[in-house]
């Protein structure tokens, strides 16, 4: 008898493989969790990987003050269900201690400012390796990463200068000052998150299924209407049944028009796109050809 893995589970096998190694190789791990589908998978796949027993590293998110309401509502409830640390890097504090300046005009975003905050958080607390969700698919830069990503002393990546990562071994030696990136969901596909998140009933935010919400459009995009969202004239606000992709810094995430309220109907769509949630959805990588890959070198995320 021939026994196979399925996809979903040679995915699952490849990333809590990767996350058992760091927390053996490295001395301080930290796994970031932004409230988004990705780092929800993350979380299942930690669970996975060391329960009963706790996580050996806490969970950070680094909190723009700008985040869906919804997100950060789910982000509190969900780490006190399982129990884990959670440490909440803000930008906020970031601006109030004069570490960064914040941007002003119609597309001020804090999205950009979030590297900082980060960087500090990182330094303050020594860590060493820090998981996130990123996936190759997402953007042209992140197909260029290793799962491994270095960092230097001043927390930026060089992609000439990659380790090479043969037959699933990785080499996790960092130098004091330095600290790597760690992807362990970089080969799965936008699709394969939610078949994943389907197969495992997990609970996501409300805001990644249709609903009512107020909208305006700009550059082809639709951006939810807050108070802090300055608008430009035309820029009209009005009632859409809406979803979202991704989840971020609200002054840079767009909604999709949607009827999709089930995992079911959401993974249905998802299938049938051609375009990627990014590209489709972020409008910070439509500042210039190479936006994800300025920012990865300054330390992003």
């Amino acid at each position: 008898m021939t026994y196979e893995l399925s996809h979903l589970d040679a995915l699952e096998a490849e990333a809590i493989h990767i996350m058992r190694e760091v927390a053996a190789e490295l001395e301080r791990p930290v796994l970031l969790f932004s409230g988004g589908k990705d780092s929800i998978v993350l979380l299942r796949l930690a669970e996975k990987a060391f329960r009963p027993g706790r996580f050996p590293f806490p969970v950070m998110h680094v909190d723009t003050g700008h985040n869906f309401p919804e997100v950060v509502e789910y982000r509190d409830r969900r780490i006190a269900e399982i129990g884990e640390r959670l440490i909440v890097a803000s930008v906020q504090d970031s601006i109030d201690q004069g570490r960064v300046v914040e941007e002003t005009g119609p597309r001020a975003s804090r999205n950009r400012l979030q590297t900082v905050t980060l960087l500090d958080a990182i330094e303050e607390h020594g860590f060493d390796a820090a998981f996130g969700g990123a996936r190759r698919d997402e953007e042209r830069a992140r197909a260029k990463e290793r799962i491994f990503s270095f960092r230097d002393d001043f927390g930026q990546w060089d992609p000439k200068a990659q380790r090479p990562e043969l037959w699933a071994l990785y080499n996790g030696r960092v130098r004091k000052g330095e600290h790597v990136r760690v992807f362990p969901i970089s080969n799965w596909t936008e699709l394969d998150v939610w078949q994943y998140i389907e197969r495992e009933r997990l609970e996501l935010p409300s805001i990644y299924f249709a609903h009512e919400r107020e909208v305006f459009r700009r550059d082809g995009m639709l951006y939810a209407a807050f108070d802090f969202m300055e608008r430009m004239e035309g820029e009209d606000v009005f009632t859409e049944m809406v979803r979202y992709r991704t989840v971020g810094d609200i002054s840079c995430t767009g909604a999709v028009m949607s009827t999709a309220i089930t995992l079911e109907s959401v993974v249905a769509e998802i299938a049938a796109t051609n375009i990627t949630e990014r590209g489709q959805t972020r409008a910070d990588d439509r500042a210039t050809e190479a936006a994800m890959e300025d920012r990865k070198r300054e330390g992003y995320f």
